[in-house]
């Protein structure tokens, strides 16, 4: 069962809405201009791709806007505002997935940063957790994602809907999945994490299982083109 308990570590170790478009079009004397206009193909969907250089190498993530957009939108205010520049792959499980996004590497130990309000879970939108796909993680609470995403390393079924709501899934790894196989197979061990408890807020630190022993640093995340 350990991998129906994806929790975003802020209650266990184990465990914005999108724009809507009109094209409505506008009255006019010139019927071939209007004509002209409605025989314009409809934009294509944007695509966002996302660069995330690590201390093992780099990993492109291809975004889908189109099936997530909520998800998308949220993870890129994260990216934009350099949230998780410095953050760390704090929960690596060789077999299923690496989770990152939440931590930062302090003198004390692997802090929780400040995040925003939990989002709308997109776990309904058709895409799958398999190989290469990047998901969020979250809490029991289907709608309590926030920053922490996980890459899955093996096809993991049981994550999708119905499943507790489904782990949804915005995008998958384009480039550099040899480096997220690097980072699957680093020595891991037991350390304290300090989190905020999801209810009060207040500082918690409790032992997290399966954090690697070296940190692996997400150094930089950026938007490319």
């Amino acid at each position: 069962m350990k991998r129906i308990a994806l929790l975003s570590l802020a209650i266990a170790a184990f465990a914005c809405k999108p724009a809507e478009t009109s094209a409505e079009a506008s009255s006019t004397t010139e019927p071939a201009a209007k004509t002209e206009e409605s025989a314009k193909p409809e934009e294509a969907a944007k695509s966002d791709t996302v660069l995330l250089k690590t201390s093992m190498g780099e990993i492109t993530i291809e975004l889908d806007r189109e099936k997530a957009p909520i998800t998308v939108e949220n993870f890129l205010s994260y990216v934009k505002k350099g949230h998780y520049d410095g953050t760390v792959f704090h929960r690596v499980m060789d077999g299923f997935m690496i989770q990152g996004g939440g931590f930062v590497k302090e003198s004390s130990g692997l802090v929780e940063k400040t995040t925003g309000k939990g989002i709308k879970n997109e776990g309904q939108n058709g895409l799958k957790n398999v190989r290469g796909s990047i998901a969020m993680a979250r809490t029991a609470d289907p709608n309590s994602a926030t920053a922490q995403f996980f890459i899955n390393v093996v096809d993991n079924p049981a994550l999708d809907f119905p499943s507790n709501g489904g782990y949804a899934v915005f995008g998958k790894v384009t480039k550099g999945m040899d480096v997220v196989d690097k980072i699957k197979a680093v020595a891991t061990g037991s350390a304290p994490l300090t989190m905020l408890h999801p209810v009060t807020g207040e500082k918690m630190t409790m032992p997290a299982e399966n954090v690697p022993n070296n940190a692996v640093t997400i150094e930089s995340a950026k938007v490319v083109d």
